[in-house]
Formats: C-alpha cells, sequence, structure tokens
C-alpha cells in the first residue's frame, strides 16, 4: 500500500500538472520532472541544453514493461521500445534515451 507521504506527493504532482521521467545510464537512473504535455525535445533540454538544441529522437519504454522484461535489450526484442520524434508529447512514466548530435 501507498504511504501518506506518497499519496500526498501524487497527489501534488497532480495537481500541480506534473510527471516523472526517467533516463538510465552505465552509473546512474535518474528521474525528472516536467508538466504534463512536455514534448520530448524540451524534457531532453531539461538535462542540458544541447540535448535540446541537437535533438534527434528518443527511445521510449515504459517503466513498467521495463520491469517487466529486465532490461531495455529485452524490451526492444519484444517491440517495446519506442522511437520517438520531435513532435512526442512525454508520459509520466517513461524510461528514454535521448539522441542527439551538436
Amino acid at each position: 500500500t501507498e504511504s501518506g507521504l506518497d499519496k500526498l506527493i501524487r497527489a501534488s504532482y497532480s495537481l500541480l500538472g506534473l510527471l516523472s521521467y526517467l533516463t538510465a545510464g552505465e552509473q546512474e537512473v535518474r528521474a525528472w520532472t516536467i508538466t504534463k504535455g512536455t514534448k520530448a525535445p524540451q524534457a531532453a533540454g531539461k538535462i542540458h541544453s544541447d540535448f535540446e538544441r541537437g535533438f534527434i529522437r528518443a527511445d521510449v519504454v515504459n517503466y513498467n514493461d521495463l520491469v517487466e522484461n529486465g532490461s531495455m535489450a529485452a524490451a526492444r526484442e519484444k517491440g517495446l521500445v519506442r522511437s520517438e520524434g520531435k513532435e512526442y508529447v512525454m508520459q509520466d512514466g517513461d524510461v528514454v534515451l535521448f539522441k542527439f548530435n551538436v
């Protein structure tokens, strides 16, 4: 069950129109907070302005799909990783690998 603090945080995110997406690398997994309706390039810009400026695409998988399959590679094999472009609107729980070139 969800703790009182978790309920408060979830309600606050909803009230403020926020969502979280995740990035994962060799050394770090991190959650990023953005407003609902944010497109992929602007979400990438939260990490670094170069990511937004040189945005090519975003490889996206839902958090639950990633956990169920155990790895990005396994999720990709099952066709669960999508390649999204500049118009993609980020969703709560997206796990993203941004592709960019500066």
